[in-house]
């Protein structure tokens, strides 16, 4: 059972509106389902538009934030203190953002996002963890990656049943209907 969800998002807004609305979605579609949300902490761009929206709908939020970035403007400041996990370096940090979700989504965001999705995929490929991976493909986003783990297949780097752990749906319900399936 789908009992909380780790989400990998941007600590910027993005150019588009519509991954605010996308990540303010999700964010209701979790606490609505009273899923915990388990994120990075932030209370800037899509993380705290992530955050506040599970907060609004009366959700919990885990925040887990590595001391370097606790600073008044990027902590979440409605993350109650034993829901807050303060880690001394970025490593610790996904390895709690890891241990405390029962899957993994991944929305818009940069490079930090990336590493963090492509990681968790990494060790469900390698059997390290047996928890279903996703991607909310808010306007295409995801299109490129996926176009990359298509040329990885047929170039005979990454076997589809591994390609095929990572979950990518353009609808949040969609999206965590199968994660919960995929939990079951």
């Amino acid at each position: 059972m789908l009992r909380a969800v780790t989400v990998f998002c941007g600590s910027s807004p993005g150019r588009d509106p519509r991954h605010r609305a996308a990540a303010r979605e999700f964010g209701e579609e979790l606490a609505r389902r009273r899923i915990v949300l388990v994120y990075g902490g932030g209370r800037v761009g899509l993380m705290g538009e992530l955050a506040d929206a599970v907060f609004a709908g009366g959700g919990r939020v885990i925040g887990v934030i590595p001391a370097f970035l606790r600073t008044q403007e990027l902590l979440h400041p409605r993350i109650a203190e034993p829901d807050l996990f303060v880690t001394e370096t970025l490593f610790r940090r996904k390895e709690l953002l890891i241990e405390h979700g029962d899957a993994y989504v991944a929305l818009p965001g940069g490079l930090g996002t990336l590493d963090e999705l492509l990681e968790v995929v990494t060790l469900a490929q390698l059997r390290r963890h047996d928890k279903p991976c996703g991607a909310l493909n808010v306007r295409g986003f995801f299109d490129p990656l996926l176009d990359h783990l298509r040329r990885a297949v047929d170039a005979g780097f990454l076997d589809p049943e591994h390609a095929a752990l990572l979950r990518v749906r353009d609808d949040p319900r969609a999206l965590l209907d199968e994660l919960d399936e995929a939990t079951r």
